[in-house]
């Protein structure tokens, strides 16, 4: 007897793994570069990321800068949660959610009201399936979200000593660190400086230098050298307030015209009133390389405190992969990078050194300490990074 073949059964449909997730706590997207948007931008191709706005503990005040903050702030709260805008056609993007919650931390009350909006707003993004591979955060007053979700993979990504800044509220930034600690799984800080602190609290906290596009930096050109006759172009970009060191910068604008691009926020008066100093305002990092080329020198003039001893300067490997000089005072994080650029803390050198570079070459010992960047991309040390938060799951 002839027997029909068995009916060809259809093939099951393909399912689809959802790709893992990530939720950062940090600066506003987009707002400027920052660590670890430089590091997501180069995880969105292996991961979702729900990113979300946050804010620090300084009270605002009647000024006109903080008040135009304050009401950009509160429109982004009346916005729904919303994809950014991808950086390539049709390339990934974040999702970006700018929660409301009040500007303060300090008091009970305070702190309560703020665990209940945020709770409240992110509470979807936090139990949405799937749980998020690692929930980073930058900032430590998501510590009453991290005691509210301690099923999650909490990492301390520590990018600062935001408890040193001027302005903001120390004593209650260092209470919120200390109420957070013990709900992470893993610590990254981006100094050795903030390693060893958190190392002193009991953590055995990871070390993860910023990086450098240098393809973002490859074509800046150097203008001809500056002649006698001619007042040097001394640029500094990224915030500008009381970590500077004033009298560096004054001495530096008896030789040199000093260009501040950035914003600024309470800076020594001396400095905010020398018509040797322009302030540019803040400059989109596309334009950058194109305000580096016309400087004669790059400079970070910082002052010698516990906070910028805590830093790692995201400008610092910027600066040095444009071919420009570059003078600096010698915090802990520039003194690795001391054979690449000409580091002082005394105003009268540091003026003296501006000049010299201006009118010479870069040294031939400087450029070759400086090809050590090819090893220091935002890629390598995303995928760094990626490994030390998956592990920690």
């Amino acid at each position: 007897m002839h027997r029909d073949p068995s009916p060809t059964l259809p093939k099951p449909p393909r399912i689809i793994p959802p790709r893992a997730r990530l939720v950062v706590f940090s600066d506003d997207w987009g707002r400027h570069p920052s660590s670890a948007q430089h590091l997501v931008r180069h995880l969105l191709e292996r991961f979702d990321v729900d990113w979300v706005n946050t804010i620090g503990t300084r009270r605002p005040t009647l000024s006109r800068a903080d008040l135009a903050r304050a009401l950009e702030k509160a429109v982004s709260w009346t916005r729904p949660a919303g994809v950014a805008k991808p950086e390539v056609p049709e390339g990934p993007a974040p999702r970006v959610h700018a929660p409301a919650h009040w500007p303060g931390f300090k008091t009970r009350a305070e702190r309560a009201l703020n665990r209940r909006l945020l709770r409240r707003a992110l509470a979807p993004v936090l139990e949405r399936d799937p749980a998020p591979a690692a929930v980073i955060t930058t900032v430590p007053i998501t510590a009453d979200l991290a005691a509210d979700f301690p099923g999650l993979n909490w990492i301390y990504y520590c990018v600062d000593d935001f408890a040193e800044w001027p302005g903001l509220d120390g004593g209650t930034l260092r209470t919120l660190e200390r109420d957070l600690l013990p709900h992470v799984s893993g610590v990254i800080c981006v100094s050795e400086v903030l390693r060893q602190r958190l190392s002193r609290l009991g953590f055995d906290a990871r070390l993860l230098t910023h990086g450098i596009d240098r393809d973002h930096w490859s074509g800046v050109r150097r203008r001809p050298l500056c002649g006698p006759g001619r007042r040097p172009i001394a640029l500094y970009w990224g915030l500008a307030d009381r970590r500077l060191d004033a009298d560096i910068c004054l001495t530096l604008t008896e030789t040199c015209d000093l260009r501040m691009a950035g914003r600024h926020h309470d800076v020594d008066e001396r400095l905010a009133r020398s018509p040797a100093v322009t302030w540019l305002g803040p400059v989109p990092y596309d334009r950058l390389p194109g305000l580096a080329e016309d400087a004669d020198v790059l400079v970070m003039p910082y002052a010698d405190l516990p906070v910028t001893r805590a830093m790692q300067p995201l400008k610092l490997k910027e600066y040095l992969a444009t071919g420009l000089p570059v003078v600096a005072t010698p915090l802990p994080a520039n003194r690795a990078w001391a054979d690449a650029m000409d580091l002082t803390a005394d105003p009268t050198r540091f003026a003296s050194l501006c000049l010299a570079r201006a009118r010479r070459s870069l040294p031939q010992a400087q450029a070759l300490a400086r090809t050590r960047l090819a090893g220091e991309g935002w890629d390598a040390k995303a995928a760094q990074f990626e490994r030390w938060i998956t592990a920690s799951s």
